[in-house]
């Protein structure tokens, strides 16, 4: 959700890691945290030990759920509702943080009469949690302080993503719970650079440290330094460049390190637009399902054959350094990239490593001005590092919000736009699991972990299992109304009634191949956690 224009800035975690674990209450929504982010878990279980809450927010039974004082098993796509509706039960009961409000917030009245909308009855009724368990919650986030709030992909990647976060902030907000040690509101982040890419402008709407693309002044800022005339227009972000890829809009594509062919929704899709490309050009460094279909591939080297910086989700650079060979003709991706710019005669790309662009980038992105490589040497730094006597800042927003003062939202319920019917009437969600990666185009390698898990199970309910007349461990086929797939079916408590939860981790059974691509209209993030599915015994 990096370039919200949120109270919170950029999207990332307010506070650090090490801070999770004197919590002393913790909601835990949209967030798999042991299988996804196993360190951070230990965080969360270290924080239960020290006697601090736990609420869990999730429709599966996760790991979690284990250690929680109370477990909200909501709907699939309802979580606006449930976060509001615990808006509302601190608001009514008196419970808010009035001192914080008054001095650090605006739009306070527009968004506590938006609170007239989720009584506990049309909460309950809308994301099946008890109104009582509701209640509950709220009182042990709004008394428990300082309450940390972690969430996930679950959260965002919703048509209404940006709301589920918008009542996140509000709730935070409302208790006072930011700008403290242990508190806050933390996005983890999918990937180990994800923070990072974002940082470094690989977003349509900004250059380094979220400098506005459409700001004038800072266009002749990166004009200057690159010797070079920037466009002042925004461009496209990921799930529409397909869509002009698919018009004829977008004729070429470069495509680093990433396997939209598995990643992303409606997979079918993606395909059909990557080969309306006169050229494909793939960056990886093993041949993906996406390379495979590209006219070029280029060779990168991985983590352990280079030099650079990794940004994780705590807002931390940290050193990455070479401790092996890049294999065969694998390069580092700046060196290709800086090849292909000098041979297309371009100017400015004379880097003699990556300590060179760092430089670069401290000059050009105040959030970064105080990191080298000779500081970074010594440990981690996390931003903001304006200066280079500068320490980095553990959390956010001590004084005031990166816009001045926090702004609640009157957020509106909206459904995903697909719910189950008469053709379709099961609901299918996708995450991870802890042996597999991503699309897997590593972890699957790997002999130990294939033993472990070697291919897709679909998780069912035993009662939809019963009644579909499906055994543990049938090859069932899973359809929507994007196509169909075959997977082995895991008859299990965990997925509540009516939902089936799948990963992306297999080929074989290439989940986004069912997703729907419906997008957030703000953040442009796809509905990948909730569409509608039928299952049945696939055929002989």
């Amino acid at each position: 959700m990096a370039g919200l224009a949120t109270s919170f800035g950029s999207g990332a975690m307010t506070n650090s890691i090490a801070e999770i674990g004197d919590a002393k209450c913790i909601l835990a929504i949209g967030t798999n945290t042991t299988d996804d982010h196993p360190v951070i878990a230990l965080e969360i279980k270290k924080a239960v030990d020290k006697g601090g809450k736990l609420i869990v927010a999730d429709p599966r039974r996760i790991d979690l759920v284990r250690r929680s004082h109370i477990w909200l098993r909501q709907s699939p796509g309802s979580d606006a509702a449930l976060i509001m509706g615990m808006c509302r039960v601190i608001v009514d009961e008196g419970l808010l943080d009035k001192e914080f409000i008054e001095k650090r917030c605006e739009n306070f009245e527009e968004f506590r009469n938006s609170l007239k909308n989720f009584d506990l009855d049309f909460v309950s009724l809308v994301t099946g949690v008890p109104a009582g368990d509701i209640a509950k919650a709220a009182r042990l986030y709004a008394t428990g302080k300082p309450a940390s709030i972690l969430y996930a992909m679950g959260i965002t990647q919703h048509s209404h993503g940006t709301d589920n976060v918008l009542a996140l902030a509000n709730l935070a907000m409302l208790t006072g719970n930011v700008g403290k040690l242990s508190s806050g509101v933390n996005p983890l982040r999918g990937q180990n650079n994800v923070q990072g890419s974002c940082d470094m402008g690989a977003l349509p709407n900004v250059f380094t440290g979220y400098q506005q693309v459409a700001g004038a002044g800072i266009r002749m800022k990166f004009e200057t330094a690159w010797g070079c005339t920037l466009p002042s227009e925004l461009g496209l972000v990921l799930t529409e460049m397909f869509h002009a890829m698919d018009e004829g809009k977008v004729k070429a594509a470069y495509i680093m390190g990433e396997n939209p062919v598995l990643s992303d929704p409606d997979a079918r899709h993606i395909k059909e637009a990557l080969g309306k490309l006169e050229f494909l050009i793939v960056q990886d460094i093993f041949l993906t399902e996406t390379a495979q279909l590209a006219h070029v591939v280029l060779p990168a080297a991985s983590f352990a054959e280079k030099d650079g910086t990794f940004t994780n989700t705590e807002r931390r650079v940290q050193r990455v350094r070479k401790a092996i060979k890049p294999a065969g003709e694998s390069k580092p991706d700046w060196q290709i990239v800086c090849e292909i710019a000098r041979r297309m005669k371009a100017k400015g790309f004379e880097y003699n490593s990556a300590a060179d662009i760092m430089k670069e980038i401290a000059e050009l992105t105040p959030s970064y001005g105080g990191i080298t490589y000779e500081r970074l040497e010594q440990g981690g730094l996390q931003w903001p590092c304006p200066t280079e006597d500068h320490p980095g800042l553990q959390f956010l927003h001590e004084d005031m919000f990166s816009r001045g003062k926090g702004r609640f939202a009157a957020v509106e319920y909206r459904p995903p736009q697909e719910l189950p019917d008469n053709n379709y009437p099961l609901m299918l969600t996708t995450g991870r699991i802890l042996f597999h990666y991503h699309t897997g185009s590593m972890t699957r390698r790997s002999k130990g972990l294939r033993e472990i898990s070697k291919e897709e199970l679909a998780e069912i309910n035993p009662k939809d299992a019963q009644a579909l007349g499906i055994k543990d461990g049938d090859k069932i086929q899973i359809s929507s109304r994007r196509g169909r797939i075959q997977a082995k079916a895991k008859i299990t408590e965990s997925s509540p009634l009516g939902v089936v939860f799948m990963t992306f981790h297999f080929a074989e059974s290439a989940t986004n191949l069912l997703t729907n691509p419906a997008l957030d209209p703000i953040s442009k993030i796809p509905e990948l956690k909730v569409c509608a599915v039928k299952v049945e015994k696939a055929p002989a």
